[in-house]
């Protein structure tokens, strides 16, 4: 669970349905301002896909959902299948499909199981600034996106550190205390750095160098979904 500074459990409301139409406002100018020859540079959090690749996934996320093909939902193969059937569409049509689903979609946010309305923001934030690392177009490291991801994957942070006590963060706008019993570390990070490291962005090596006091486990930041982390640096 996470405290805030009187030791209460805090749990923070938001306008889930505000902040998704907030990234697709933000990726869909960063992709209208974008090069072709940019948008097809791999994207370097995700090697596997060109900036438009990873368009295609946040699109075909949307659609999938609207049109109900979520078996295997959130498995690799769910996602390859979204960015397969778009692999000849152009930046207009993807575009165009997106526009076209999100606003059935962002009223539905809030009724979704509160897991998946995590991992549905969590994935967007995640894929947005992938493509500002494939755009070499850094931004939005304070936006509601980043806050509530970090909100949503710091109880997990807190969760995989077991009986090893609770882990006390301290970021730029305050801080929080993560997992049970009394604090036994103490890290001191952005709210951005923790949600990238969280979903496997960062490598083992950048989490230990961090700012630590006390039974730091690094490896605790990395969701175990997203594990094994990778292997070498990325700096954003």
């Amino acid at each position: 669970m996470a405290k805030n500074d009187s030791g209460k459990t805090e749990r923070i409301e938001y306008d889930l349905a505000e902040i998704y139409r907030g990234i697709r406002t933000r990726v869909t100018d960063l992709i209208a301002s974008a090069s072709q020859e940019s948008l097809e540079r791999v994207a370097p959090a995700t090697p596997e896909w060109s900036a438009l690749g990873v368009l295609a996934h946040m699109v075909g996320s949307t659609a999938d959902v609207i049109e109900g093909r979520l078996d295997g939902v959130a498995s690799d193969d769910w996602t390859q299948q979204q960015v397969d059937l778009r692999s000849t569409a152009s930046v207009e049509q993807l575009l165009e499909e997106w526009e076209r689903f999100s606003p059935q979609v962002e009223p539905l946010i809030d009724s979704f199981p509160r897991r998946m309305q995590g991992m549905f923001i969590v994935d967007a934030t995640t894929h947005e600034q992938d493509l500002r690392g494939a755009l070499n177009a850094p931004g939005a490291r304070d936006a509601d996106a980043v806050v509530y991801s970090f909100d949503q994957l710091s109880f997990g942070i807190g969760r995989q550190r077991g009986d090893a006590g609770a882990l006390k963060i301290i970021h730029e706008a305050g801080e929080r205390v993560v997992g049970e019993g009394e604090a036994t570390a103490t890290l001191r990070a952005t709210r951005f750095e923790i949600i990238r490291a969280a979903v496997g962005r960062r490598s083992t090596t950048q989490i230990a160098s961090w700012n630590w006091e006390g039974t730091a486990l690094p490896e605790s930041v990395v969701i175990g979904m997203f594990a094994p982390t990778r292997s070498t640096d990325l700096v954003e």
